[in-house]
């Protein structure tokens, strides 16, 4: 059974925005604090950051996407930094329909494609962006430069 829901834009720039988006992050992202998670959304917000939500029909949040709309030299991109749906509604449609928001906005804002990165574990979130037409392209490498 699929969840219906309504998309709304979040000001990341409002820090009292953050307090609801931390709580669905946390399913992705459980190693950031609530004071880290709120400097990286706003020095994110900084850099062009944008955060769309999907809420239920009780105005939960059901799912939500953190994406960047780039000039590359590969064309303009939209960049997906996180996509998640809540644990209580996993399976039922929402990343689904947040991530076919996210690529069109990307197709208003002129984009030649989606992009994003997953890490090499995350084989679900694998398995769902190739159900949803992504192709791996390219490996990512990163050293830590502490």
């Amino acid at each position: 059974m699929s969840v219906t829901v309504t998309f709304r834009d979040v000001d990341l720039g409002d820090k009292a925005s953050h307090g609801r988006l931390f709580e669905l992050l946390g399913a992705l992202r459980p190693h950031l604090t609530r004071a880290e998670s709120d400097r990286f959304l706003e020095e994110g917000n900084r850099q062009g950051l944008r955060c769309v939500v999907a809420e239920d029909r009780q105005g939960e949040l059901a799912g939500a996407a953190l994406y960047r709309i780039l000039a590359t030299s590969r064309g303009r991109i939209v960049f997906l930094d996180d996509l998640v749906s809540s644990p209580d509604v996993r399976s039922r449609g929402v990343g689904a329909a947040v991530l076919e928001e996210v690529e069109a906005r990307g197709r208003r804002a002129g984009c030649a494609r989606i992009e994003l990165d997953s890490g090499r574990s995350n084989g679900g979130a694998h398995r769902f962006y190739e159900r949803h037409g992504l192709a791996v392209i390219a490996l990512h490498f990163a050293k830590d430069l502490g």
